[in-house]
């Protein structure tokens, strides 16, 4: 992976914190607003993890299968695509 590793990581496990947080409200009986809400907020740092890596991922792999003019870029791209597929659903 050529995403900043330590702070995809750190996402992460606030992401994880969150998750463990949402597990204790739903426990507690907690206000469904306020979980959703929470949700969100978890949702929105996949997503910005998600952006990073993908990010990292044309400006590094996919840059460079191009530069190196291989069949690999295509493949490349075709990943990329199918990723655009899916996020676009």
């Amino acid at each position: 992976m050529q995403a900043d590793k330590d702070k995809t990581l750190r996402k992460l496990k606030t992401v994880r914190g969150q998750i463990d947080g949402l597990i204790k409200m739903v426990e507690d009986d907690r206000y469904c607003i306020d979980i959703s809400n929470q949700l969100m907020a978890s949702i929105s740092i996949l997503k910005n993890i998600n952006s990073d890596v993908l990010s990292s991922h044309l400006e590094h792999c996919v840059y460079h299968a191009l530069d190196e003019k291989n069949e690999d870029g295509i493949e490349k791209i075709e990943e990329i695509e199918k990723i655009i597929k899916k996020l676009s659903k």
